[in-house]
């Protein structure tokens, strides 16, 4: 079950990673708008002084910034990674995917299985086991 679970994350990790950020961004924008410009959101959305929405404004900030971070660090290593396994899968030569074969297969286990199957293409290409 765990297997089928990391093995439909790793698939739609991009779609995931841009989701987090965008609501990241979201949430981090309602936190400092909360903060900084109260008048603005209490008139905006109608709200009391003693909405709950309005006291919880840090909190909104900092799960927003965690969020936003993490929704960003994905998308950056995702882009990294798949940038990598791209330019080593252009080479001819047989010597320079060796070199990196080992750091490419730790690579492409974290990337969808698109990825795995064309390394496994040019594994084949080079007769590499």
């Amino acid at each position: 079950m765990a297997g089928k679970i990391t093995s439909f994350f790793r698939e739609y990790t991009l779609i995931f990673s841009i989701i987090l950020t965008i609501v990241g961004f979201i949430v981090l924008f309602f936190g400092i708008t909360d903060i900084w410009f109260v008048d603005i959101t209490k008139s905006l959305l109608n709200l009391s002084d003693d909405n709950v929405f309005l006291k919880c404004g840090v909190y909104l900030l900092i799960v927003g910034f965690i969020v936003f971070i993490t929704g960003a660090w994905y998308l950056y290593s995702f882009f990294k990674d798949r940038k990598f396994v791209l330019e080593e899968l252009k080479t001819n030569k047989r010597s320079e995917l060796i070199k990196k074969h080992a750091e490419l297969k730790s690579t492409v286990k974290h990337l969808p299985s698109k990825y795995q199957k064309m390394l496994d293409k040019k594994d084949e290409e080079f007769n590499i086991k």
